[in-house]
C-alpha cells in the first residue's frame, strides 16, 4: 500500500512538472497577462500577442487532453493494429530507430549525449537523439524546425504520451504515421505500395527494407534508388543482429532474399 501511494505520488509530481514546464514554455506568461484587467488603449503588436496567447492555450490544452488530440490526428481508414504487424517489422524499426525504446520514458539520455557529442564534433545540428516517442509526437503535432522551443514542447509531450499509453500502443501509432516514401504513410500503405500485400504477410527481408526507409524516404525508396534501399536494408539487418533479434546467418539470408516489388 505504501509503495502504491509512493508511486502515485511520483506520477502526480511528474504530471505537475510536465504541466508547469509546458505552461510557461508554451507562453504561460502570456496567458497570465491576458487574464489581467484590460485597458482601452491597445498596445503595438496587440494582434500578435493575442495570436501567441491562443497558441499557448492550444499547447496547454493538448497536454491536458492528449488522448483526444492524438485520436483526432490518426487516420483510422488505413490504421493497422500491432497484432497484424509482423514481429520482425516491429523489431526492425526499434533496432534501427530507437534500440532503447523499452528502457526510457519518452526521451533517451544516452541518445541525447551521443547526439550532442556528434553535433559538437561536426559543428552542426546533424543529430537529434530523438526516440520513437519523440518522433511520433513530431509526426502528429509539430513541425520539423530545429529550435529550442519546439524541442522543449516535443520533450514534454513525449513524457505525457509515455504516461498515458503503453509502449505497444506508442509503437503501433508510430508505425501507422511514419512516412515510407513514394506516397506511403504508415505500414499499411507501405506494404501495399511496395509489395502489394498486407503487413501481416511481410517476410524478414521486406520488413528490413521498409524499416530502413523512414531515415530518408525520398532518397531510399526502392522505386527511386533500389541500391540505396538495399544498403539501408543491410544497416537494419545488422542492427537487428546487434540487438539479438536475429542471428548473423538470418541477417545474411535476408540480404540475399530477392525483393519483388509490386510495380
Amino acid at each position: 500500500m505504501k509503495t502504491t501511494r509512493l508511486r502515485v505520488g511520483r506520477i502526480a509530481a511528474l504530471l505537475a512538472i510536465v504541466f508547469a514546464v509546458t505552461f510557461f514554455w508554451a507562453g504561460g506568461e502570456l496567458l497570465l497577462r491576458s487574464s489581467m484587467p484590460k485597458i482601452n488603449i491597445l498596445p503595438a503588436g496587440a494582434a500578435e500577442t493575442a495570436a501567441e496567447v491562443g497558441s499557448a492555450w492550444e499547447r496547454v490544452h493538448r497536454v491536458i487532453f492528449l488522448k483526444s488530440a492524438v485520436d483526432a490526428k490518426l487516420d483510422k481508414s488505413t490504421y493497422v493494429r500491432l497484432s497484424d504487424i509482423p514481429l520482425p517489422m516491429q523489431q526492425a524499426i526499434i533496432a534501427v530507430e530507437d534500440s532503447r525504446f523499452y528502457h526510457h520514458m519518452g526521451f533517451d539520455i544516452e541518445g541525447i549525449f551521443r547526439a550532442t557529442l556528434v553535433n559538437v564534433q561536426t559543428g552542426a545540428f546533424t543529430e537529434g537523439g530523438s526516440t520513437i516517442t519523440q518522433q511520433l509526437i513530431k509526426n502528429l503535432f509539430l513541425t520539423h524546425e530545429r529550435t529550442l522551443v519546439r524541442k522543449a514542447e516535443e520533450f514534454v509531450l513525449a513524457i505525457a504520451l509515455e504516461m498515458r499509453y503503453s509502449k505497444e500502443e506508442i509503437l503501433e501509432m508510430y508505425l501507422n504515421t511514419i512516412y515510407f516514401g513514394s506516397g506511403a504513410y504508415g505500414i499499411g500503405e507501405a506494404a501495399a505500395i511496395y509489395f502489394g500485400k498486407p503487413p501481416f504477410h511481410l517476410n524478414l527481408a521486406e520488413c528490413a527494407l521498409l524499416a530502413g526507409l523512414p531515415n530518408a524516404p525520398s532518397l531510399t525508396s526502392p522505386y527511386v534508388n533500389f541500391t540505396a534501399a538495399k544498403q539501408r536494408q543491410a544497416v537494419v539487418l545488422a542492427a537487428m543482429a546487434r540487438n539479438s533479434y536475429i542471428g548473423p546467418s538470418q541477417a545474411q539470408e535476408a540480404k540475399l532474399t530477392p525483393i519483388l516489388l509490386a510495380k
